[in-house]
């Protein structure tokens, strides 16, 4: 595969992403709030907010294909500013939304839709990150491989939500998922705050590893 095709093939997953992070927000939120599940009805808010981080990096392999070695532009450091305040904000919400949850012990209905999305997020998001890291690699793009990295996140949140789910279609307990909602609120604050910190710089941080000039 040529550097050309590469680069479509990189547009592509990012296109992918972001129809994907659409069609998984609405399932998620109708399913949220059809059931009552908070952990659920969160997950999918994040998905609308990985729509705004989407729309920059296929705004970045345009760049990067025009010039490998260009800088972060206006669009992408606006980009990232947008994402990183709504990831603070829906951390924030999660936050008093499973502190109202644990004083007046709501129980979500059914987590069945969480575990089914959870597991279809998590099969779809590795095969992103495959595809990521394969083209990163081979146009040797350090920006690309750090998106790949941060695709790790999304999967961890998946996770979040199955075991939250899968927990309290075993037990019935009723904390638990505000508990996920929490586990989810720790992720999004590690996103809000990486992604201002890329927004100040031209690094390419791997998400909860090292930055690379």
């Amino acid at each position: 595969m040529n550097e050309q095709k590469l680069y479509k093939y990189a547009f592509g997953l990012a296109l992918f992403t972001i129809i994907y992070n659409i069609l998984e927000a609405v399932f998620a939120l109708y399913f949220g709030a059809e059931d009552e599940s908070l952990s659920l009805f969160g997950f999918g808010i994040d998905s609308l907010i990985e729509v705004i981080s989407g729309l920059g990096i296929a705004h970045m392999v345009i760049r990067i294909r025009r010039n490998p070695d260009s800088n972060r532009d206006s669009f992408e450091r606006t980009a990232l500013r947008i994402t990183g305040a709504s990831f603070y904000l829906f951390t924030v919400g999660l936050v008093l939304s499973a502190i109202v949850t644990f004083v007046g012990g709501h129980k979500p209905e059914t987590t069945f839709w969480g575990i089914v999305i959870s597991l279809i997020s998590i099969a779809f998001m590795w095969a992103l990150i495959w595809g990521k890291t394969y083209v990163g690699k081979r146009l040797h793009s350090e920006a690309i491989l750090a998106d790949a990295a941060c695709s790790r996140t999304c999967v961890y949140m998946s996770l979040v939500l199955l075991a939250s789910s899968g927990i309290y279609a075993l037990t019935q307990w009723p904390f638990v998922d505000g508990i996920g909602a929490l586990g989810l609120a720790v992720f999004s604050f590690m996103e809000g705050k990486e992604c201002f910190e890329k927004a100040k710089s031209n690094q390419h941080c791997e998400c909860g590893g090292s930055c690379k000039d």
